[in-house]
């Protein structure tokens, strides 16, 4: 089989195994930390405009988008775990391997996400009431919900096909893409709420034009005949060699995906007993603590496939070293976001709560409790990034499964069941599972170092 690097992607291998780390870390990091922050920013901008439909409409989107979230976590973890196999398989420099998986990734996420619309869009209803969505927002937001289905089948290929870019070294290509896909769904989401008064539908329906523009670059740029990185129907193989090493690292990350998306729908139908505004502005709370966390996740997904390129690549000793400098980042980009986000709450949550103080205060206190986690989350998802890269995804479903089920859940029943802290309890728990997260991340990471790097423990 053909399968050759073009001169961009050759140069960007030498650059990633050789080049100084400091100087791979940020050229590949930050513009996908400035992705992700600008995805926060349109998901900020969703929100706000949903609020001015209603606080009924917002909690009814951010109770359903936590539903999508869980089910688009099916293609987000199998490119994960596959972009990981191909990571390695470029840096080792076996090109007719990473043809075969990227081809072969596209392939099975057609069948998950076609499959998963034609399973859940007939019974819809009775999937949210199995979710233990309140009527209120079934009544509103089913048909919302349909779309949002139909609109993750075009996201599972997004998502592939970010991740191949992402190995490639294309991070700023990525940012560029997404600019644009951003600028067509605010305009078009502006257009529906403000100018034709429309509802949630047309927020979903938004989302969907929007991310068919990505999805037409995908099929451009991957249309690449006798290139390693592009697509080719004969390279599809279901052999155990190509599919066997994805699907055994992307398992665990699919699991541990959903499960923390589970858990934050289980949060949020606990939360509900406080009323469908608690929901709204915990929703609300965790968009504007996205606003650290979304830049310190581009560190840990960049980080990552740094790490997988030198693994493969048989360069150890620098995986040490780009764990240092995203782990450095990600704690000083927590710092200053968390100060930045808390300086300006007040407005913030006027943003979203339109003219209703009695929601926008209810916003401030829950999130000023889950401001507290924005460090120990960078220290999270730098060791994230690490054991991604590493292929340790077992520990990666250990510690997210811990993060939802032992220090949220059952934190917030004891709250509810113990204290009379009403709404505010929603915020404590973020701030309780957050931290001992971080926690629990540190001393994951310097038992695997110890393990896995010996000769190197000494240098952190």
């Amino acid at each position: 089989m053909k399968a050759v690097l073009s001169k961009k992607d050759e140069r960007f291998r030498e650059f990633s195994l050789n080049a100084p780390m400091g100087k791979v870390v940020f050229s590949v990091c930050f513009p996908l930390a400035l992705y992700q922050s600008l995805n926060q920013l349109f998901k900020l901008m969703d929100t706000m405009m949903a609020s001015h439909i209603g606080a009924s409409a917002v909690s009814a989107v951010a109770y359903l988008s936590q539903i999508s979230i869980m089910l688009s976590a099916l293609g987000g973890g199998l490119a994960v775990g596959a972009s990981i196999k191909v990571s390695e398989a470029y840096g080792a420099g076996d090109f007719a391997l990473v043809k075969r998986r990227v081809s072969t990734m596209f392939a099975l996420c057609a069948l998950l996400g076609g499959g998963l619309f034609l399973l859940l869009a007939p019974v819809t209803p009775w999937f949210l009431r199995l979710m233990n969505t309140p009527e209120e927002f079934i009544a509103e937001g089913s048909t919302y919900f349909v779309l949002e289905l139909f609109g993750l089948v075009i996201t599972f290929f997004n998502n592939v096909y970010i991740a191949i870019e992402r190995a490639r070294g294309n991070s700023r290509r990525i940012l560029w893409l997404n600019m644009g896909v951003i600028a067509i769904k605010l305009s078009l989401t502006a257009w529906f709420v403000y100018g034709l008064g429309g509802g949630i539908n047309m927020i979903s329906l938004a989302t969907i034009l929007s991310q068919g523009l990505l999805l037409a670059a995908a099929v451009r740029n991957m249309n690449l005949q006798g290139n390693a990185f592009g697509f080719s129907l004969k390279a599809i193989s279901f052999q155990s060699e190509v599919v066997k090493p994805m699907l055994y690292l992307s398992f665990p990350v699919i699991v541990e995906k959903i499960a923390f998306s589970l858990g934050k729908v289980v949060v949020n139908s606990m939360s509900a007993v406080y009323g469908s505004w608690t929901v709204g502005a915990l929703g609300i709370s965790n968009s504007i603590g996205g606003i650290t966390t979304m830049p310190q996740n581009g560190f840990q997904e960049g980080g990552s496939a740094v790490i997988s390129q030198n693994l493969g690549g048989g360069r150890r000793e620098r995986v040490l070293s780009a764990f240092r400098w995203t782990l450095l980042i990600n704690c000083l980009i927590g710092l200053v976001l968390m100060s930045l986000s808390l300086l300006f709450l007040h407005q913030l949550s006027w943003f979203f709560a339109g003219e209703n103080g009695e929601f926008a205060a209810m916003i401030r206190s829950i999130y000023r409790y889950e401001a507290m986690g924005a460090i120990p989350l960078g220290v999270n998802a730098a060791v994230l990034g690490l054991l991604y890269g590493l292929g340790r995804t077992k520990i990666t479903l250990f510690m997210n499964f811990c993060r939802v089920f032992v220090f949220r859940v059952p934190v917030l029943w004891a709250l509810q069941h113990f204290t009379a802290l009403g709404s505010e309890s929603a915020g404590i728990v973020m701030a309780v599972s957050n931290i001992l997260s971080g926690l629990l991340a540190a001393v994951v990471a310097a038992a695997v170092i110890y393990r896995d790097f010996t000769s190197f423990h000494k240098a952190l």
